[in-house]
């Protein structure tokens, strides 16, 4: 990992799989339909996390790009679980608010 993008690289690797988890428990809430923007956007932040890391690693030159993107995302899911009451909700909207920080500072 290069030091730049080292503490970006932990935020988005997290933040992939606290959005992996918030989705499937999300599947196990009572009322699925309520939750389902939740588990779309908990889907599209993960992968978008997992990307950016990814690029970040390699030191790609996409990879500040693919953070705003990321940071965009990353706020969108963030405040969607702010919504819902859920322990696993309310995790992932503080996970997801402190990537697109870290994101938004890379990609700077």
């Amino acid at each position: 990992m290069t030091a730049p993008f080292e503490s970006c690289i932990q935020a988005c690797s997290n933040c992939a799989v606290v959005c992996q988890t918030c989705a499937s428990a999300c599947l196990g809430e009572s009322d699925v339909s309520k939750m389902a923007q939740c588990i779309t956007l908990d889907l599209d932040c993960a992968e978008l996390c997992q990307s950016a890391a990814n690029l970040m690693a390699r030191d790609s030159a996409y990879a500040r790009e693919l953070c705003r993107l990321c940071a965009q995302v990353c706020r969108a899911c963030g405040e969607e679980c702010r919504k819902h009451e859920a322990d696993h909700c309310q995790r992932c909207a503080e996970t997801c608010l402190a990537c697109a920080q870290e994101c938004e500072r890379m990609a700077a």
